[in-house]
């Protein structure tokens, strides 16, 4: 098995992991994506463009970013292996995106064209299945979870939580930018990694 084989085969697991998925609609699936191997900094998806795809990342990691007025930089979301990247609302709505999608290391991606996919959806029940079970899971339980720990948790936790589901983070990834997917500043991320290293 080549590489962009098993990179297929954690695809189609991933999309098992939410609803049965038949054979017939697989082989639909790989008609409508495209490897992408990308740099690092280079942009998936700048503000202001519709976007067209969504993004699997099968290697590397990517942030979803937003640049307010003043300039100062708020990371939306950090997507890792394993992870869907794009904006699901741009796409849905066939709107332009209010934020970037760039690279944070060299990445291998699927992408997956969000129209082609869409008119499936509506001609195999299975796929439609998965769909509405990943957007349940990631548009109304994670992120209601998510404003929760922003208001109830404090930064040491949810950076904790972060390094539990992973753990090598903070090798890969600017520190600056984990704070600004946590919401604080590096400073204070840094203050958190000196506590947690004298608890240890």
């Amino acid at each position: 098995m080549n590489l962009n084989q098993e990179f297929l085969q954690t695809l189609k697991s991933k999309f098992e992991s939410y609803a049965p998925v038949s054979e017939t609609s697989w082989k639909i699936i790989e008609n409508i994506i495209e490897f992408q191997s990308i740099k690092k900094g280079e942009l998936l998806l700048r503000n202001g463009e519709v976007a067209k795809e969504i993004y699997f990342i099968c290697k590397g990691a990517v942030r979803a970013f937003i640049i307010d007025v003043a300039g100062n930089t708020y990371n939306k979301n950090i997507f890792l292996e394993g992870d869907f990247a794009g904006s699901t609302a741009s796409s849905i709505q066939q709107i332009p995106s209010e934020f970037s999608i760039e690279a944070l290391e060299n990445s291998i991606l699927i992408s997956i064209n969000y129209q082609k996919y869409r008119e499936l959806i509506f001609q195999n029940e299975d796929l439609k299945n998965f769909y509405i079970a990943y957007l349940e899971k990631h548009w109304v339980i994670e992120k209601e979870q998510r404003e929760i720990s922003i208001v109830m948790e404090n930064a040491t936790q949810r950076y904790l939580q972060l390094l539990s589901e992973h753990p090598d983070i903070s090798d890969r990834i600017a520190l600056h930018h984990i704070a600004s997917h946590l919401g604080i500043t590096p400073t204070q991320l840094s203050r958190i990694r000196k506590s947690l290293e004298k608890d240890l």
